[in-house]
């Protein structure tokens, strides 16, 4: 192993450690919670209506070479395919409010990336490697059907779809990105941005085994209650209690949980480091940027062109990271005026 690795796992475990203890001691000023939670029923032992909600789409799934992919569908097969990529900790729900909206002149297809809601869960960190997502998508694309398409990615799903246009650029007519900074961008700024590095805390966190399980399982996966708040602690706008709940009856479901989804973190964490990310993506490409995230700087999407040849940044000033969601009206707007442009 080189050295640099081997620095940096080094420096990974100590910091992991250090986010680990406080989190670790910070349960102990929450007694009602922790011992509460043992003791609590789920109430998320059927499925929310919401999440049968016709005008949605139609489920089904996809075998490709290691994994079967489940998917929710939209609009007429045939039309232009516009593939919808989820980040953590969510899944295809995500995207109802562009599910709908852009059924109207596309086949919108909201997939459950592999480790999340109905698509299989691999064992092992190594399973969910960025090449591998991306080799997810790869396979995915034609098998629906389709040559190429639109491709829109949160959070988590941001990074998968920025590798994979930065690989497969033949595959991807626009890119569409929200609040998801490029690659290269987050591993500089994680170095030498004290207040990045501060707010990313929790990818430290999740370096660790079982913990991070524990803490976001513990008490029905109350930590989605926390997680889907805006800075003054108010529940999201546009995102009900009956959507919450559908959250956690995906996360609670017997097979679930979160270990997939942390393994992103922790096989991103481990990885070699892809000298190709550093080339300038060739896609035109958008990003959207709900400035109120708690989680990632205002200034990366600029830093993010760098990176990326032909790229639209548009920022929607109220919204949190949750942009998709709780400012989807001004985000469908966005997408509208860069596909037809």
């Amino acid at each position: 192993m080189a050295l640099k690795q081997v620095v940096k796992l080094i420096a990974v475990t100590i910091f992991s450690c250090i986010y680990s203890t406080l989190v670790f001691i910070s349960l102990f000023f929450r007694p009602k919670w922790l011992i509460g939670g043992f003791f609590k029923k789920s109430k998320s032992d059927n499925p929310p209506k919401c999440l049968s909600d016709p005008s949605l789409g139609t489920h089904g799934y996809i075998h490709l070479e290691e994994v079967r992919l489940h998917y929710v569908a939209a609009g007429t097969e045939g039309k232009p395919l516009m593939l919808l990529v989820h980040g953590f900790p969510e899944f295809w729900y995500s995207w109802r409010y562009q599910l709908r909206e852009f059924s109207k002149e596309f086949r919108v297809v909201a997939i459950d990336q592999r480790g999340y809601g109905d698509s299989d869960k691999p064992s092992g960190v190594s399973s969910y490697k960025i090449d591998k997502l991306c080799q997810d998508l790869k396979q995915l694309i034609p098998a629906l059907g389709y040559r190429d398409c639109v491709l829109v990615g949160h959070d988590w799903g941001g990074a998968v779809v920025f590798n994979f246009a930065n690989k497969h650029p033949e595959m991807v007519k626009k890119l569409i990105v929200l609040n998801a900074p490029h690659g290269a961008v987050m591993l500089k700024e994680l170095m030498t941005n004290y207040k990045q590095f501060f707010m990313s805390w929790y990818m430290f966190f999740f370096q660790m085994p079982y913990l991070p399980e524990f803490f976001l399982q513990h008490d029905c996966c109350s930590s989605l209650n926390a997680m889907f708040l805006d800075m003054d602690k108010k529940p999201l706008k546009n995102c009900t209690e009956e959507d919450i709940e559908a959250y956690k009856y995906t996360f609670s479901k017997k097979g679930n949980g979160f270990t997939g989804p942390l393994n992103y973190y922790r096989a991103a964490m481990r990885g070699d480091l892809d000298k190709r990310m550093f080339t300038p993506i060739e896609v035109p490409t958008l990003i959207v940027w709900g400035v109120k995230d708690m989680a990632l700087n205002k200034n990366l999407p600029e830093l993010s062109k760098k990176y990326i040849k032909d790229c639209t940044i548009k920022y929607v000033e109220e919204a949190t990271h949750w942009v998709q969601m709780d400012a989807y009206e001004d985000v469908n707007k966005h997408i509208w005026d860069f596909v037809k442009a």
